[in-house]
């Protein structure tokens, strides 16, 4: 009886371990190469001079430092010492999408305003046992530096990537490849893949743009109020 329950509550263990929920994770690269945004947009991104990415982190999304599986909240990061995990998301999300757009060159200087609801990663509990996915959702509105007026967007993009568990976490991260290298590596790819840049698989040896979803839906504006820090 007593292997019984244990059984039991390992499947019932393996059922939490996606932070994303029941979508099953794709184990190829399908997903993430299918393009997000209109072609039409890609060949005006060519024209556009990213003068800084904005990214804001409303203090009203729910911040948890639970040690579940699967903690109910709209930020869970743990690999930064605790501390402010607003302003810990806002610097990873910046890194991430500001080196992914650096190809954009063109003569319109413009803003990408990004506006985050939600950031959920793996607790300790979960990092060291089933592993999951790395959950992340925002609003993208690209700006017109100049007169402020929105380009494109605001678009609402949700991203999962693969997260690891157990001895694949820590071979991951002894080859440094941490969940923030990752996590970078994702973001970049993804708008360099959005926006026409060249992508490149880093870091390629975990395959690091495995994904569930990515879902990029329009939304509409009900007047457009630029993001801030």
């Amino acid at each position: 009886m007593t292997l019984f329950k244990t059984l039991v509550a390992l499947v019932l263990v393996g059922g939490l371990s996606a932070c994303g929920g029941a979508d099953p994770v794709t184990r190829g690269p399908s997903a993430a190469d299918a393009p997000l945004v209109p072609l039409e947009i890609s060949g005006q991104a060519a024209s556009w001079n990213v003068v800084d990415v904005r990214v804001n982190v409303p203090s009203t999304l729910k911040v948890s430092e639970a040690n579940r599986y699967y903690p109910i909240a709209d930020i869970v990061w743990r690999e930064d010492p605790f501390g402010d995990r607003y302003a810990q998301v806002a610097s990873i999300m910046d890194a991430g999408l500001t080196a992914g757009l650096t190809h954009l060159k063109g003569d319109r200087p413009v803003y990408f305003d990004i506006t985050v609801s939600r950031f959920h990663s793996l607790t300790e509990k979960a990092r060291y046992s089933v592993g999951g996915v790395h959950n992340m959702i925002f609003t993208l509105t690209v700006v017109d530096a100049a007169s402020g007026q929105a380009l494109h967007g605001p678009v609402k993009i949700e991203l999962d990537l693969k997260a690891y568990g157990g001895s694949q976490a820590f071979a991951a991260e002894r080859r440094g490849h941490t969940q923030k290298v990752r996590i970078n590596s994702h973001l970049t790819n993804t708008m360099k893949r959005q926006f026409g840049g060249i992508v490149a698989q880093l870091p390629a040896a975990d395959g690091a743009v495995q994904v569930s979803r990515a879902a990029y839906s329009p939304l509409v504006p009900t007047g457009y109020e630029p993001a801030r820090r």
